[in-house]
């Protein structure tokens, strides 16, 4: 990928972390919680480009904020079943990225 091409993805994908709009779909977690997620989400689709990187700086927040074993997937074409933790499940789009953050015993 070009330099040319780097700089302008981000924007491409999702635009200034300001100005990014969550639309949650799903949501199984406490309120804070949930805020948080769609925080971290932001930050790391303005950190990076490339939809693991995403999911894993999401993953990686979670672990260490509130504990291991969090999964998440970032894209904009999946399906999913998945089990979770109670209050620990939330499914929302930043932009036209979807994000699917969940905890595993």
């Amino acid at each position: 990928m070009s330099s040319e091409a780097k700089a302008t993805a981000p924007a491409d994908r999702a635009g200034d972390s300001a100005e990014l709009k969550t639309t949650v779909k799903s949501v199984d977690m406490a309120e804070d919680m949930a805020a948080a997620a769609q925080e971290v989400a932001k930050k790391a689709m303005k950190e990076n480009n490339v939809e693991k990187d995403i999911a894993q700086m999401i993953k990686k927040e979670f672990d260490a904020k509130y504990g291991n074993t969090w999964h998440c997937i970032v894209g904009r074409n999946f399906g999913s079943f998945v089990t979770h933790e109670t209050k620990h499940f939330i499914y929302f789009y930043v932009g036209n990225l979807a994000v699917l953050l969940y905890k595993t015993a």
